[in-house]
């Protein structure tokens, strides 16, 4: 682990792979720093933009409300995320990938400030059958994180415990997700969470 989990929602890795993606900005002064804080901190929880902020190539999120409504509103705790990765999608996901967002927690401070959630795989919330639908297991999480420490903001993000999604009631999605989640663990994820880690501090270039 490179950054400190000051807000407490990193899950440790016990099982298959990890990913890390961080990025870090200092700022001149204190007063800097907490304006770059607050725009990262709207960027992270401002979900549905995540594609323009970390590239082309990459997913697009849309956070999905307990009711099944598409909003357009900072993420919580309880949301879920509908994805839409490239190529292929979830027959029991309804052509989606899903995660619900099970713990959003942030810390304030003159010297430290902290936000983050963490969102593990879930069944489609709105489908019939309780199967996993998404390209990794539900042991899997992944955690985005904009912290900042006195005059350096950082932004942090952790994939722990991947392993490819195996029980999938269908063929095709078995297929599919032992297929996706492995090149997601071979790099696809990597460049995705660097992309959105640079962006969110605006370090891209």
């Amino acid at each position: 682990m490179k950054q400190r989990d000051h807000i407490a929602i990193v899950p440790p890795q016990f099982k298959g792979q990890e990913i890390e993606a961080e990025a870090t900005k200092e700022l001149k002064d204190e007063t800097d720093a907490k304006s770059l804080y607050n725009v990262a901190r709207m960027k992270l929880l401002d979900v549905n933009n995540w594609k323009k902020i970390a590239g082309a190539i990459t997913a697009q999120f849309q956070i999905i409300d307990e009711s099944g409504k598409e909003v357009h509103r900072e993420v919580k705790k309880g949301d879920y995320l509908r994805i839409d990765i490239p190529g292929p999608g979830s027959k029991e996901g309804d052509g989606y990938d899903w995660v619900l967002v099970e713990e959003l927690n942030e810390i304030n401070k003159e010297s430290l400030q902290s936000v983050g959630f963490r969102v593990r795989p879930n069944e489609n919330p709105f489908g019939e059958k309780n199967e996993t639908a998404h390209f990794y297991s539900k042991e899997a999480t992944s955690s985005f994180i904009i912290t900042r420490e006195n005059s350096k903001v950082i932004s942090w993000i952790v994939d722990r415990n991947l392993l490819p999604n195996t029980e999938s009631g269908s063929l095709a999605d078995k297929v599919r997700d032992v297929a996706v989640g492995i090149s997601a663990i071979a790099g696809f994820s990597k460049v995705q969470w660097q992309g959105l880690a640079d962006g969110l501090i605006g370090n891209k270039k």
